[in-house]
């Protein structure tokens, strides 16, 4: 059984919403064998399987209304729960902001970062670690940062195993097998990287590591007895500890939470418009009719502005472990 059976989530395939919106297709970190990827079309029930290659040149050849601009994002849950969160977001900002939005998924062999600065997207929604190789290297904006359940703009890691494991603190995880979610993550690599460092376990301390994919892979990963513990984000940890499928051994600080991010070519109008309509959004409140699931997501309970020196330590971290290259940053003492 999988994690999105155990946590009761609806959609077995992507869930397109009326509206016409297609969406150019190519998962990051996709086991799959080849590039057919299934599409329900809005216009029909039957379920469609195009090779990636074509779905591409489709969207390339498409006639775009004017002000349309793309939304990428790091990849979280599934696909499919992913899908539904974020198309529903898209129209909320559509109607606050009288732009077009279009849900735009990393192929494969990209990165969400390389996407947005190569302008193949405009805005997304990524994981601190990320933002920060995109301001790297295309310098890029970030203009909210999401708020947790408890109001905060922050979030944590935490390193699971299963409920039964002799393994009860992150000092057991020497000579274990441990799984991350995505190389670019922040919540499933960077700030796990940052917890064994402080409890001195470097990670050839380990029996070995792999990466999954995303934080929902990493979790069914320790579920399925393939790896013995997993690093990542809080909130689906939490979720599965509750419902007994984990155990958490282990808690991060606190570090900048996901957010927004804009690439340097877009206009300041429409990011200053842009901006304020997130800031503006309330989804447990006046906004909340037609979401799916964003009580799940890493924002619940909308945004807040993003400053430049919510990251200082975070870079610090991310340059002294060898994610962002040392000659752009000084490093300051921990």
């Amino acid at each position: 059984m999988t994690i999105p059976e155990m946590i009761d989530t609806p959609f077995n395939k992507f869930l397109l919403l009326a509206g016409g919106i297609s969406i150019l297709i190519g998962l990051q970190g996709c086991d799959s064998a080849d590039d057919a990827i299934p599409i329900q079309q809005v216009d029909s029930q039957s379920e469609q399987y195009l090779p990636l290659d074509k779905i591409q040149q489709s969207e390339q050849n498409q006639a775009l209304p004017a002000n349309t601009y793309y939304f990428g994002f790091d990849l979280r849950s599934s696909p499919q729960e992913d899908t539904a969160q974020y198309l529903p977001f898209l129209r909320y900002l559509e109607h606050a902001t009288g732009y077009h939005f279009k849900l735009h998924f990393t192929p494969k062999h990209s990165t969400t970062e390389d996407e947005l600065g190569q302008n193949k997207s405009q805005f997304a929604s990524m994981g601190a670690m990320s933002y920060l190789k995109a301001q790297l290297r295309y310098h890029v904006i970030s203009l909210v940062r999401g708020i947790n359940h408890q109001g905060k703009a922050l979030y944590q890691s935490v390193l699971v195993t299963k409920p039964d494991s002799p393994i009860r603190n992150i000092k057991d995880i020497k000579g274990q097998s441990l799984a991350f979610g995505n190389p670019s993550s922040t919540q499933g690599y960077l700030i796990p990287r940052i917890m064994l460092k402080k409890h001195g376990i470097s990670l050839t301390d380990l029996y070995r590591y792999g990466f999954t994919g995303s934080h929902q892979n990493c979790a069914e990963s320790v579920i399925s007895g393939k790896y013995d513990v997993c690093g990542m984000q809080d909130q689906l940890g939490d979720r599965l500890a509750q419902q007994g499928f984990l155990k958490i051994i282990q808690r991060s600080s606190y570090y900048p939470a996901s957010g927004i991010v804009a690439n340097n070519f877009v206009s300041n109008e429409v990011i200053k418009k842009v901006k304020t309509a997130l800031i503006n959004f309330y989804p447990q409140g006046k906004d909340r009719q037609g979401l799916y699931h964003w009580d799940r997501t890493e924002m619940p309970r909308g945004f807040v502005a993003a400053k430049e020196h919510d990251y200082d330590e975070l870079r610090q971290w991310a340059i002294k472990l060898g994610f962002l290259e040392f000659t752009q940053h000084k490093i300051t003492k921990q």
